[in-house]
């Protein structure tokens, strides 16, 4: 048992310095760190791509970080019958069911907020995202609890 426990404790070793090396390979020499992960695609951009986000942000954190005309997309993730029933103000609405098949509608460099009724379609669309290489995914949760908030709806 501990020659085997041994041996998987060396191959995971190797397994780290070689996956070091590889990621390691291209990065400047003036002692730049080692991008976190390699590229998805051969098409990918090496520099400074941004720092990979999937999180939650509640209606007061999304207003301080994007409400003064940050830069992001914000999709409504509901059906068009519950979009044109009132929507957060500035949001394009991409249904959750359409959203894999829609993202090239979805710009990549730059944050995107997700949210739909209650929270459970926005956590979808977020981890669709995330799953397609998004590296900004804001899940603002409810309109719901947006409106509770006193947050404005057109």
């Amino acid at each position: 048992m501990q020659t085997v426990l041994s041996q998987a404790r060396r191959y995971l070793g190797l397994a780290i310095v070689v996956t070091g090396l590889v990621v390691g390979i291209g990065a400047c020499s003036a002692g730049a760190p080692a991008p976190a992960a390699p590229a998805a695609s051969a098409g990918a951009a090496v520099a400074a791509a941004p720092e990979k986000v999937n999180t939650k942000i509640a209606p007061a954190d999304y207003q301080s970080k994007f409400g003064s005309g940050s830069e992001h997309i914000l999709i409504d993730v509901r059906t068009p019958e519950e979009f044109a029933s009132g929507h957060i103000p500035g949001s394009v609405n991409i249904p959750v069911d359409s959203l894999g098949q829609r993202l090239s509608e979805v710009p990549q460099d730059k944050p995107v907020v997700v949210y739909c009724r209650s929270g459970n379609r926005s956590n979808q669309a977020a981890q669709i995202l995330d799953q397609a290489g998004y590296s900004q995914i804001y899940d603002l949760g409810g309109i719901v609890t947006w409106q509770q908030q006193g947050y404005p709806v057109q």
